[in-house]
C-alpha cells in the first residue's frame, strides 16, 4: 500500500516537472532571441515590451502550478461530494467528506494569497 502511494507521489512530481519545463522553456527561448534582435536594433519596438527573463520564468511557474493545484482542488472536491453522497449515514464518512472538502477549498485559497503575493513581489522588481 505505501509503495503504491510512493509511486503515485513520484508520477505526480515527474508530471509536474516535465509541465514546468514545457511552459518555461518556450519563453526563455523567446527572450534570447528578443534580446538577440534587441542587440541588432535596440529602437526596434519589441525591445520596448521586452521582459526580464527571472519575471517572465517565475511568473509561467507560478501560473502552471497555480492551474494544477487549481484542478486538483477541485477534483478534491467532487470525491468529497462523493464520499458525502455515498456516506449512507454514517458520521465518521460524513466528518471524513466535509473535512476533505474544507481542506480542499482551503488550499484553493491558500495558493490564490500565495499568487497574490508572488505576483506582488515580482512586479516590484
Amino acid at each position: 500500500m505505501i509503495k503504491g502511494i510512493k509511486q503515485s507521489l513520484y508520477g505526480l512530481v515527474a508530471v509536474l516537472a516535465i509541465s514546468v519545463a514545457m511552459f518555461a522553456a518556450p519563453s526563455v527561448g523567446a527572450a534570447d532571441a528578443l534580446s538577440g534582435a534587441c542587440a541588432a536594433d535596440p529602437t526596434a519596438s519589441v525591445c520596448a515590451t521586452q521582459t526580464n527573463d527571472f519575471n517572465s520564468i517565475v511568473t509561467i511557474i507560478v501560473n502552471t502550478l497555480l492551474f494544477l493545484i487549481g484542478a486538483i482542488s477541485v477534483l478534491m472536491v467532487i470525491v468529497g461530494a462523493f464520499m458525502y453522497t455515498t456516506s449512507g449515514g454514517d458520521s465518521a464518512q460524513l466528518t471524513k467528506a466535509k473535512n476533505t472538502i474544507i481542506y480542499s477549498i482551503v488550499g484553493l485559497v491558500v495558493a490564490a494569497l500565495a499568487y497574490a503575493i508572488v505576483t506582488y513581489v515580482v512586479s516590484q522588481l
